[in-house]
This record gives C-alpha cells, sequence and structure tokens, in this order.
C-alpha cells in the first residue's frame, strides 16, 4: 500500500501512500526524478517532470505510410496507461508523454 521516495543525495526514503499518489501513477516508472510535496515535515504528494519517457509494451502494428495526421490508436505503455497514439507507432518505442494531460508529445 505504499511506495517510497529516496532522496538521491542523503538517501532519505519517505514513504507515501497509494491514495495520495493515485493520479501519478499511470505516469510512474522506477528511476523517475520526482519532487516531494511536503507538509509540516511530512511528505503528502509527487510532482511529477511535465514529460515522461514510457516505452510502448503493446500496440498495433504500424504500416508503412501511416503518418502522424492519419489518425490514432490506443497503445499500452510500460507503467499500465493507456494512451492514444499516431498509426506509425510500434510496440518496443520509447514514446514522451505529458503527465499533465496523459496525451502522446513525441517518440524520445
Amino acid at each position: 500500500g505504499f511506495y517510497y521516495f529516496m532522496d538521491a543525495e542523503s538517501y532519505e526514503q519517505s514513504p507515501l501512500s497509494r491514495e495520495s499518489i493515485e493520479d501519478s501513477l499511470p505516469y510512474l516508472a522506477e528511476q523517475t526524478t520526482v519532487e516531494l510535496v511536503f507538509h509540516e515535515g511530512q511528505p503528502i504528494a509527487i510532482q511529477l517532470p511535465l514529460t515522461v519517457d514510457l516505452k510502448v509494451v503493446e500496440a498495433s502494428p504500424g504500416l508503412k505510410g501511416d503518418t502522424a495526421q492519419g489518425g490514432s490508436k490506443p497503445a499500452t505503455l510500460s507503467s499500465g496507461a493507456v494512451v492514444r497514439v499516431p498509426l506509425f507507432i510500434n510496440q518496443g518505442e520509447v514514446l514522451k508523454i505529458d503527465t499533465r494531460s496523459g496525451e502522446y508529445v513525441s517518440r524520445a
């Protein structure tokens, strides 16, 4: 029920409950650098970077000639999030995802 975040300088670990970071979970991957939000000395939330790089683990294959303007398809990312991506994106590619909107930005 808890996620642990480590300070890269002091190696101090701070636990946060799943409920307190639930909105961030679709964009959270191991080794992602986040900022902890504290209130009265206790961590209460995390602040994600504006974009994160996540690998596509499932997507229908792209076809030759597919373009960015040709439509979109769903793709499942390594974090479990499902986002709409251009038709030319294939499984195994790493994508840049906007953490504010949950939308595809570009290939990483």
